[in-house]
This record gives C-alpha cells, sequence and structure tokens, in this order.
C-alpha cells in the first residue's frame, strides 16, 4: 500500500525542500519505489537539488489538468534506482491545485505500485500547502531550533490535525515527526540556540531526526545531488539514521552533543 508522506514546516528556509530530497532519496536507497513531488507552484526548487532542472517538459500542474500523462511528466533519477521526480509549474497559480486534481494523480500513483509519495512541501499555510497536507499519512514538520521557527511549526502541527482528510472522515489522525535540522551543539551550550529538549517541550511531537548544520549541505545542493548521497558529510549521515527510523528500525542520534577532543586534537587544535 502506498504511504503519503508531507514534509512541511511554517517558515522558509528551514531545510525542507534538501530533506525532501534526502528522504525520498535514501527510501529508494532501501529498496523502496519512491516518488518526490513539488508542491511549491510558482517557485519549484525540487529539480534543482535533485539536479534534473533541465530536463522537466511536464509537470505537476500539466498532469492534473490533462494536459500530459503522468508517465510523460515524472523524471526518473539518474543517480538512485527506485526514484522519481514530478516536478512543480513555474507558470501556474497556486490555485492550479485542486483536491480533485490532486487525489487523481496520488491513485494513479498508487496503481503505479509506488511504496512512498514524498510531498515536499510550500511553508506556511498557503494552498500548496495545504494540498501537500491534506492526504498525507504521515507528516514530517522541519524547524530549526530557533524560537521562531518552533512558533510556526506549532502553527502548522494545528493545521495538520484540522484540515486533512483523516480528520474530516474522523480516521486516525496523521501520524507526526519532529526533523530538527540546521543544529549546533556548541551553540546550544552557549544558550544560542533551543536544546532538543527545549523544542521537543514546545512541539510535543516525536522526533525522528536530528540533522547537524554541515557546510557540505549547500555544496551538494548547488551540484544537483542530495545531500545523502555524500557519505562524508555529517548531515548526510543523519539523514540516513532518519530513513532507518522512518522505516522503524532503531538508530541511535548522532552529532547532537560537542565533541570532547582528545589531548592530540587539543595540542594541536584539530
Amino acid at each position: 500500500m502506498t504511504k503519503i508522506i508531507v514534509v512541511t514546516s511554517g517558515k522558509g528556509g528551514v531545510g525542507k525542500t534538501t530533506s525532501s530530497a534526502a528522504i525520498a532519496t535514501g527510501l529508494s536507497q532501501q529498496g523502496k519505489k519512491t516518488v518526490v513531488i513539488d508542491f511549491d507552484v510558482g517557485l519549484r526548487n525540487l529539480d534543482l537539488i535533485m539536479g534534473c532542472e533541465r530536463r522537466v517538459v511536464y509537470d505537476f500542474i500539466n498532469v492534473i489538468k490533462g494536459e500530459s500523462t503522468l508517465n510523460q511528466a515524472l523524471i526518473k533519477d539518474k543517480m538512485t534506482n527506485n526514484l522519481f521526480i514530478l516536478p512543480a509549474s513555474q507558470t501556474r497559480d497556486k490555485n492550479s491545485l485542486t483536491k480533485k486534481g490532486v487525489y487523481k494523480v496520488f491513485k494513479e500513483l498508487s496503481q503505479m505500485n509506488f511504496d512512498f509519495i514524498i510531498c515536499d512541501s510550500p511553508a506556511g499555510i498557503e494552498t500548496g500547502a495545504i494540498m501537500a497536507i491534506y492526504f498525507a499519512d504521515e507528516a514530517i514538520v522541519t524547524t530549526n531550533p530557533e524560537i521562531s521557527s518552533v512558533r510556526d511549526s506549532d502553527r502548522i502541527l494545528g493545521i495538520i490535525s484540522s484540515k486533512s482528510l483523516r480528520s474530516e472522515n474522523n480516521q486516525k489522525p496523521i501520524k507526526e515527526h519532529l526533523l530538527l535540522t540546521r543544529y549546533d551543539p556548541y551553540r546550544v551550550d552557549k544558550g544560542e540556540m533551543l536544546s532538543i529538549d527545549d523544542v521537543i517541550d514546545i512541539l510535543h511531537i516525536p522526533l525522528i531526526g536530528v540533522i547537524p548544520e554541515d557546510k557540505l549541505v549547500l555544496k551538494s545542493s548547488n551540484k544537483g545531488r542530495s545531500i545523502i548521497l555524500d557519505i562524508k558529510s555529517n548531515a548526510g549521515k543523519a539523514y540516513s539514521d532518519m530513513v532507518e527510523r522512518l522505516l522503524g528500525k532503531n538508530q541511535p542520534f548522532r552529532f547532537i552533543k560537542v565533541e570532547k577532543k582528545n589531548f592530540i586534537r587539543r595540542l594541536f587544535w584539530i
């Protein structure tokens, strides 16, 4: 059965699209047939991060409007088997997204035996975000460890619990997960950043991943290559751990404490 997971946030710039790309790539690495869909109509960044912007011919809205088939619009990832991208439109209005149209696409993807549909939601509570959330089975709420980001994520949790198909039908609620990005334990120790416990105390949802601050994320995005493919990156390793947890496996959290240097490293400042 196809599982629909939305990656969402209240605030922009928290690494949501980077996370969507990494999660989708990680699931496909585990042998799961996965599609990641860009719901940010009018902007479209997912294809850049996935390195397929030059291969976009048809998009999500073309499929919804019946201007192309789903097979014409789906882009097969070149670096990972079982992974497909459905890009957003840069020229259409966000109101082009309709519940009927999104449902039609999801139903067809399910018939194509996809294991996971990852929805890369735009930030906030506009049409694209609501549509990305509406049909979800699970939600990964992405936030930075700063109060404004966490506060906005709290608002998104209210949307998730009240404006979904599951809530309308009195079904089991969307399963919520917390993804904490750009985490820096050194700054936490200095009191410059909220701790993991601080964020959990505010949002009250289970933690599924902590992604450390990592300069390699930007380099990877600029190359059109998901950070999870960089085996030297701490962020990539943390995303891999997160995908394991998403699949129900136990994985300890890494990169969440200040690394203590031994005598030799302190002596040579390394």
